[in-house]
């Protein structure tokens, strides 16, 4: 049981490691590796639809597989419970990050984004038809 439970949290750490909060650094690693990179805007702590979004797609092993050959992740998160507060310096960077590309406010809005910053398609909420396979199809189809 002990053993269950570790690999069980070791996994969990190995996807939420492939998340960064930094997209400058996921462009600069996206030109050099030739990835592109999936800007993710989340109220992960509110947002019922980010929250199903991630569970059953965003961090599956399947798509963490996929993306780690063909994506780099970055996470701008707008929790609103204290508990789950960002550093100030963080909530600003992800306040930019939202005027750039998502000045609406949509929660979950998913962005798909080449190396020099230019926004190549955009998931808005989390679609009835959209699963683990129909995302990757629809990425693959940018490269």
């Amino acid at each position: 049981m002990k053993l269950l439970a570790i690999k069980i949290l070791f996994a969990f750490m190995l996807n939420a490691a492939l998340w960064g909060e930094n997209l400058e650094t996921a462009q600069s690693d996206a030109k050099q590796n030739h990835k592109l990179v999936l800007l993710y805007f989340s109220g992960s702590d509110w947002c019922g639809p980010c929250i199903k979004l991630k569970q059953e797609v965003l961090e599956t092993a399947e798509f963490q597989d996929f993306a780690k050959e063909h994506l780099n992740l970055v996470r701008a998160d707008f929790p609103r419970m204290k508990k789950n507060q960002l550093s100030k310096e963080q909530t600003a960077y992800n306040e930019k990050l939202a005027e750039k590309y998502n000045p609406k406010g949509k929660f979950p809005l998913t962005v798909l984004i080449n190396p020099e910053g230019k926004v190549i398609t955009e998931w808005d909420g989390y679609p009835k038809n959209l699963d683990t396979q129909s995302l990757k199809k629809q990425i693959l189809t940018h490269f």
